[in-house]
C-alpha cells in the first residue's frame, strides 16, 4: 500500500492540485496503514471532488461559457488520471484479500471500476489531445453563425440547427424546407478536418489498450459486449424490419417527393404536428410533467435539480442530464445528489411544445434514476462506466413512452379551451404513420453502423467519410437524395457520447420489454404508483449489479428484441383496439389531486439567470416560469 501513499498521500480525501502544467494529482501525506473502511472513505471523497470539478466546468461550457474550456479539460484529465491509476487498483485488490462482507463487496466494485480505465501512460496523452479537439469543435459549433437563405427574399435568416430541423418538419413551403436542408448539409464541413483527426486519435488510444479500434473499446467498456455480439443484434432487427422501406417507396407513388430528405418528416407527420400543437403548450409542460411523476410516486430522494430549457446561441445543441454531485454517505448518513438538465425549447415553433415536453420527461427520467441511488460508492453512482448507456437510457426512454402513450395524452394533453387530445386524431395519425412503425430503430441502426465503419476504415479521409455517410443514409433511410445530416449529430463529437448510440437501441428493446412486463402484471402504467415503486426500487441499486442482471431483475427476463419486434409489427386494427382498451382502463384510475411534491429542490434557470424554484411549491414555480416565458415571447 506504500506505493499509493508515496505518490498520492491521503488526508481525509482532500484533493490539492499543485502542478497545473503536469496535471498530476497530489494529496497530503498520511502515515500508517489503511483498513478497507478508511480506504473506501478516501476513494469516495476524492473521486466525488474530482467528478464535481469536471462536471461544474462541463455545465458552464455546454451552456455557452467557453472561458472555462481549459479548466474543464484540465479537470477531466485529473479525474481520468485517478480512474486510470494502477496503484489505486493494486491497493484496492490487496485490501480485498483481507476484507470481509460488505466492505469486501464494495472494494470489488472499485476494483472493477479501476479495471475499466487502466491505460498505458502514453495513452493519456493521446486522450488529452483528443479532448482538446473535442473542445475546439464544440467552440466552433456553438459560436458560428447558423441559418438559411430565404428562397423568396434572398435574405439570410439566423436560425439554430434545432430551429431549422423544426422548420423542415412543419413548414408547408418546400422551398423553405429545402433551404434549411441545404444549410444543415454545409455545417458539418466546417469541422470535418478536426473530426477526422479526432477519429484517428480515438483509434490510437483504443489500440494502445489492445482493442482493434475505438468502437470495440467503447462496446466493451460501455456495454461489456463485443462488436460482433452488438451488431448482430442490430443486423437482425434491420433484416426483420427493412421491408417497411419498400412500403414507403410504394407510398411515394401517391405522395410525389415523399422520399426527399427535406420533405419526408413534413409529408409524413407535418400536418399532424400542426394539429397536435394546440394540446402541448410548453407553458404547461412543467405541471404536466410534475403531476405525472407525482402520480407515479417517483421523485428525487431529497436531491437538487437545475433545469435550463430554452434554446439560445452558444448553448450545446442537445438535451442532456449530468450529475455534478453524487449520492454520498458520511457516518452512515445518506447525502442526496444533484443534477443539471439541459434542453433546447424553440419557443413559438410549431411542434416545439410537444417535443420539449418529451425531452423533459426523458431527462427527468435520468435524474430520477441516479438521484434515487441508495449506494454509498461514487464509482457506481455516476453516468460513466461501469454504468452502461443502454441501462441509463432505458429509464429515460421508459418515461418517454409514458408521455407518448395515448392514455397519457387523453388524460393530460389539453388545449386552451380545456379540450383533451382527441382519440379521433390518434386514429388518423396512427393510420397515416403506420408504414413507419417498423422503422422505429432504423435511424439508430444507421448511426451505429456509420460509426462502426468510420472507426474501421483504414486511411480515413474526407472523401471516404462523406462517401460512408451518404451510402449508409441511402441504405438505412432510403431517401431519394443524398444527405450528410448524420454529421450534425452532436454525439459524434464528444469522447463520452461517441460510439455509444447503440445504447439507445438496446434501451429501446429494454423499454418494450419493461412495458410488456408492467402491462401484464398491473394492466396499466400511467399514474400507477405500483409501477413507481418498482422503478424506485430498481433505481436504488444504481450500478451495484451488472446491467444484464438489472434488466432481468426489472423485467423478469434477459434482454431481447422479442417485445420490440412484436410491437412494431402489430396490425393497425390491433393498435387501435389496444389504445381503446388502455383509455377505458384509465377511466377507472382517479386523477392525481394532491400538491405536486417530487421530493427535491428544483430550480429553473436561463444561463446564469435564475427564473424560478419550488421553495414555495411546485405549482407556484410552474406559474412563475410560465409568466417568464410570456415575457421572452411577447
Amino acid at each position: 500500500m506504500h506505493r499509493f501513499r508515496e505518490k498520492y498521500g491521503i488526508v481525509l480525501g482532500v484533493v490539492r492540485k499543485t502542478n497545473m502544467k503536469s496535471k498530476k494529482l497530489r494529496l497530503k501525506n498520511r502515515k500508517g496503514p489503511l483498513d478497507g473502511t478508511q480506504f473506501l472513505t478516501h476513494l469516495n471523497t476524492t473521486y466525488n471532488k474530482l467528478h464535481k470539478a469536471y462536471e461544474n466546468a462541463f455545465w458552464k461550457s455546454y451552456m455557452g461559457d467557453h472561458s472555462v474550456d481549459k479548466k474543464m479539460q484540465s479537470a477531466m484529465e485529473v479525474r481520468d488520471e485517478f480512474r486510470a491509476n494502477a496503484d489505486l487498483k493494486a491497493e484496492t485488490d490487496q485490501l480485498i484479500t483481507v476484507s470481509k462482507g460488505t466492505i469486501k463487496a464494495r472494494l470489488k466494485l472499485w476494483s472493477h471500476f479501476f479495471s475499466l480505465y487502466q491505460a498505458p501512460a502514453h495513452a493519456a496523452t493521446i486522450k488529452a489531445k483528443a479532448g482538446e479537439l473535442d473542445a475546439k469543435i464544440l467552440a466552433i459549433q456553438t459560436s458560428r453563425k447558423e441559418g438559411y437563405t430565404d428562397p423568396h427574399i434572398g435574405k439570410f435568416l439566423e436560425a439554430s440547427r434545432n430551429r431549422m430541423r423544426f422548420i423542415m418538419r412543419t413548414n408547408p413551403d418546400e422551398s423553405v424546407r429545402k433551404a434549411c436542408f441545404d444549410a444543415l448539409e454545409s455545417l458539418p464541413l466546417e469541422t470535418i478536418d478536426e473530426y477526422l483527426e479526432v477519429i484517428k486519435l480515438r483509434n490510437e488510444y483504443a489500440r494502445a489498450l489492445g482493442f482493434s479500434d475505438f468502437y470495440e473499446y467503447k462496446a466493451r467498456i460501455d456495454e461489456d459486449m463485443s462488436k460482433e455480439e452488438l451488431f448482430s443484434i442490430f443486423e437482425d432487427i434491420y433484416q426483420k424490419t427493412k421491408y417497411a422501406l419498400a412500403d414507403i417507396r410504394k407510398l411515394e407513388e401517391s405522395r410525389p417527393g415523399l422520399r426527399k430528405p427535406w420533405n419526408f418528416g413534413y409529408m409524413m407527420t407535418g400536418d399532424f404536428t400542426k394539429e397536435e400543437d394546440q394540446y402541448f403548450s410548453f407553458g404547461d409542460a412543467l405541471e404536466r410533467w410534475g403531476e405525472s411523476f407525482a402520480a407515479l410516486g417517483v421523485g428525487f430522494k431529497g436531491g437538487s435539480v437545475t433545469l435550463d430549457l430554452i434554446d439560445r446561441k452558444g448553448k450545446h445543441d442537445n438535451g442532456f442530464c449530468h450529475y455534478p454531485t453524487l449520492v454520498t454517505y458520511k457516518a452512515g448518513k445518506r447525502h442526496p445528489a444533484a443534477c443539471n438538465i439541459a434542453s433546447n425549447a424553440v419557443l413559438g415553433q410549431i411542434g416545439g411544445g410537444m417535443r420539449e415536453t418529451e425531452v423533459l420527461f426523458h431527462e427527468a427520467g435520468h435524474a430520477a434514476d441516479r438521484l434515487n441511488s441508495m449506494q454509498p460508492d461514487a464509482c457506481i453512482n455516476h453516468e460513466y462506466p461501469p454504468s452502461t448507456v443502454s441501462w441509463a437510457e432505458t429509464h429515460s426512454m421508459f418515461m418517454d413512452t409514458i408521455f407518448s402513450s395515448i392514455e397519457w395524452k387523453t388524460r393530460y394533453a389539453a388545449n386552451e379551451r380545456g379540450e383533451t387530445y382527441p382519440f379521433e386524431l390518434f386514429k388518423r395519425r396512427a393510420t397515416a404513420v403506420y408504414p413507419l412503425r417498423p422503422l422505429g430503430l432504423m435511424y439508430i441502426i444507421f448511426v451505429v453502423f456509420f460509426e462502426k465503419e468510420v472507426y474501421e476504415t483504414k486511411d480515413l479521409n474526407k472523401d471516404k467519410l462523406l462517401e460512408i455517410a451518404r451510402r449508409l443514409a441511402r441504405k438505412y433511410l432510403d431517401y431519394s437524395e443524398d444527405t450528410l445530416n448524420i454529421l450534425n449529430l452532436p454525439h459524434l463529437y464528444s469522447w463520452e457520447s461517441s460510439a455509444y448510440y447503440h445504447g439507445y437501441g438496446l434501451a429501446e428493446l429494454g423499454v418494450h420489454q419493461w412495458r410488456a412486463y408492467f402491462v401484464k402484471k398491473y394492466g396499466y402504467i400511467v399514474d400507477n404508483p405500483k409501477v413507481g415503486r418498482e422503478l424506485t426500487k430498481i433505481w436504488s441499486y444504481a450500478m451495484f449489479y451488472p446491467a444484464k442482471k438489472l434488466v432481468r431483475m426489472a423485467t423478469g427476463k434477459p434482454l431481447s428484441a422479442d417485445a420490440f419486434i412484436r410491437n412494431v409489427t402489430r396490425s393497425l386494427p390491433d393498435i387501435i383496439r389496444n389504445a381503446e382498451n388502455s383509455i377505458a382502463r384509465m377511466k377507472k384510475v382517479p386523477r392525481y389531486a394532491q400538491k405536486i411534491d417530487l421530493d427535491g429542490k428544483i430550480r429553473l434557470v436561463h444561463g446564469t439567470k435564475k427564473i424560478a424554484d419550488n421553495s414555495r411549491g411546485f405549482e407556484a414555480m410552474a406559474k412563475k416560469y410560465r409568466a417568464w416565458l410570456k415575457t421572452i415571447t411577447s
